[in-house]
């Protein structure tokens, strides 16, 4: 079974990324990748780019990590209560070249913030939307007051009822 994992900002010190890494290390005997959007950065969508270069490159190749997955394990990042920029423009970019870029993938689709509310916003878009393009997803997780509940140095949930919360979710739906 493969996995990939990724976060869904561009910073170098993504709270999102750190979840999603630790939340695929709790799926048994699977094979991991964790994607960095960074890797996948292109200029902002525009029809009228597109028109110019056509189907991008790294578009290409993000949705060919996600074809080779068998889960996917997603943390979306939360800026001003919606997408990050830097995952909307991937999502952008690859929904031009398929419709269903997720690929009717089984996902794990979480969020986490430095507040408490911990992506609540963005979780209940993305909930709404990514089915429509081609997500399946079977589980949603939401970290609150990131950190104050995830051991950075440990890289883990600290907080044992969320730990235990998250590990439950992965059993019954995964």
């Amino acid at each position: 079974m493969k996995i990939i994992a990724f976060g869904g900002s561009n910073s170098q010190h993504s709270i999102n990324k750190h979840l999603a890494t630790y939340a695929a290390s709790l799926f048994e005997n699977a094979e991991i990748e964790v994607l960095d959007l960074n890797d996948f950065a292109m200029p902002l969508f525009s029809v009228d780019l597109e028109k110019e270069v056509g189907q991008h490159e790294k578009a290409k190749a993000f949705l060919g990590k996600l074809e080779s997955a068998d889960i996917l394990v997603v943390s979306l990042a939360e800026n001003n209560n919606n997408y990050s920029t830097a995952f909307k423009n991937v999502f952008d970019w690859s929904s031009r070249i398929i419709k269903d870029v997720f690929q009717k993938k089984p996902m794990l689709l979480m969020a986490t913030s430095p507040g408490t509310r911990g992506g609540a916003s963005v979780l209940e878009i993305g909930r709404n939307a990514l089915p429509r393009y081609g997500a399946e997803i079977k589980a949603t997780f939401s970290l609150p007051a990131f950190n104050a509940n995830f051991d950075l140095e440990e890289n883990k949930i600290s907080n044992a009822e969320l730990d235990k919360e998250l590990k439950d979710l992965i059993k019954e739906c995964f």
